[in-house]
């Protein structure tokens, strides 16, 4: 008999899933070890030093999302004061501006998080949740393809500080990091995890931890030991949206993932997408135009109205612009989990980039969520103080029409709202498996740009970038475009896919 699957962004991470699983743990104990194993093997997307969101969804319960995502500061300091400053990560075929320094840390969540949901929805001790994680960080792990491209790609910003050089630095290589095959060992994140497992958050909000963090804020940074103090978990009902007979549950306001996804899912319902035929020309516009509709009606709305989108009324009038139309960043990991009762967990974490700091003595980096720009849209140091920052993550469940479950989420900046978006479509209006709907080629539309993932489809495309001139086509999958590692379950019988651009695992616990 199986007992649930595990998709997730190394194998590690759902190894600690299924070896929590096996033990006889619960959905949401297995998830808290793979969020807890994830910060110790997916250390650029992921850090106890950051913050995320899970959805909850028990069998007899109701479902309810977590909110552990970073929180302002109470109080902004001058520019001119802050450790904050721009660097480059280096994609290959792009560029992108980040800002890291002590000035870029948001008050983290992960920590209050993981003991809310254990507390809420556990039934192992958290001793034992946390074991699989303490032994990577002790014993130390491979670093495969994926982190050692990971590592490349953010060279400049992870060696710009004592920090993270003394942190990731190779063995092997003067001035470098950790490339594909070295050993990475994390022993004080290891006693860090021994001593959560006893005292409780409380050592990282108010004890000693707190403590280090807020002395070395004085130099440059924003946090104080109120603000770690004060964080709350928050937690909520997910926003509930219909497409064509099935149920989207997802990310609610503050945060804007869940709420642009049933926004574009409106627009599309409108149109008859399955017609249309899997990467037309005309499923392809009417896809992208949807994504551009998107950040028109995100402006239109304004950040404090956000809610309006779902209105009937403004989702007809941005319905009527698709039919005017011609047809022809970021550290972030997911984890989804499902057992064999439909009980679901969806968690979502990010830690941007980390912005260089790391916690005396316990390998925790720092998130620069005060530095990302798609999460500052009106700038630097414009944020309200002691508020969670909006985030475009959205941890989701679908409930089909035949019965199924489908647990998605993404890691990917801006793209997560398409990436999920692109595989909610492919199983409702194309009823494709989970594998061939994690694997198709996507688009991506954003600041007038449309970004597209080739299928040896070219010749199909030219009346789409006719429509679209400023394009940007790659040649092969990218971790540009996300990972959504997802599960379903029908009928008794599972089905999974870790998404291939970012080092996806799927495993199925027997």
């Amino acid at each position: 008999m199986t007992r649930g699957a595990i998709a997730a962004g190394h194998k590690l991470t759902a190894r600690a899933g299924e070896e929590v699983l096996r033990a006889g743990g619960n959905v949401y104990d297995a998830a808290l070890a793979a969020l807890a194993a994830a910060c110790v093997v997916e250390p650029v997307l992921a850090s106890l030093g950051g913050g995320g969101f899970l959805l909850a969804a028990p069998v007899g319960g109701a479902p309810r999302v977590y909110d552990f995502f970073v929180q302002t500061p109470a109080c902004s300091r001058p520019m001119e004061e802050l450790d904050f400053h721009p660097l480059h990560a280096d994609f290959g075929t792009t560029t992108q501006e980040f800002h890291i320094g002590r000035g870029a840390a948001a008050v983290p969540g992960i920590v209050a998080g993981l003991f809310a949901v254990h507390r809420d929805l556990g039934s192992l001790p958290i001793t034992e949740v946390l074991a699989p994680a303490v032994e990577y960080a002790k014993q130390g792990f491979a670093i495969n393809a994926l982190q050692g491209y990971i590592f490349g790609v953010v060279e400049d910003l992870y060696t710009a500080t004592a920090d993270t050089r003394t942190l990731y630095a190779s063995p092997e290589h003067c001035d470098a990091l950790l490339g594909e095959g070295e050993t990475l060992h994390q022993p004080e994140l290891a006693d860090v995890l021994e001593n959560l497992a006893i005292e409780g958050e409380s050592l990282f909000y108010r004890g000693e931890i707190a403590a280090s963090i807020a002395q070395d804020m004085q130099q440059g940074g924003q946090l104080t030991r109120a603000d770690l103090e004060n964080y709350r978990v928050a937690r909520s009902h997910p926003l509930i949206a219909d497409y064509r007979g099935a149920r989207l549950l997802t990310n609610p306001p503050p945060s804007s993932g869940g709420l642009l996804i049933a926004f574009a899912l409106g627009l599309l319902e409108a149109e008859k997408i399955a017609a249309m035929g899997f990467r037309s020309p005309a499923h392809l516009q009417t896809l992208a135009r949807a994504m551009e509709l998107s950040d028109e009606a995100r402006l239109e709305a304004g950040n404090g109205e956000t809610d309006r989108l779902l209105d009937p009324e403004f989702l007809r009038l941005y319905r009527q612009r698709i039919k005017g139309q011609p047809r022809a960043r970021r550290g972030t990991t997911h984890i989804s989990i499902l057992d064999a009762e439909g009980n679901a967990a969806s968690l979502s974490l990010s830690n941007g980039e980390g912005c260089g700091y790391v916690a005396p003595g316990t390998g925790i980096l720092l998130n620069n969520m005060l530095g990302e720009a798609d999460l500052n849209p009106g700038g630097f140091q414009r944020w309200a103080p002691s508020q969670r920052l909006t985030s475009m993550m959205a941890p989701s469940l679908l409930s089909g029409r035949d019965g199924s479950l489908t647990i998605t989420g993404s890691g990917g900046s801006n793209r997560i709202r398409s990436a999920i978006l692109q595989v909610l479509t492919n199983r409702v209006d194309f009823e494709m498996d989970v594998e061939s709907a994690v694997a198709a080629p996507r688009i991506h539309h954003e600041e007038g740009l449309l970004s597209v993932e080739l299928d040896n489809d070219e010749f199909r495309l030219d009346d789409l970038l006719t429509d679209f001139p400023k394009y940007h086509l790659w040649p092969e999958r990218n971790i540009f475009f996300g990972g959504t590692h997802t599960v379903a379950l029908n009928k008794g019988q599972f089905q999974g896919a870790g998404d291939p651009r970012r080092g996806g695992v799927y495993i199925k616990v027997r």
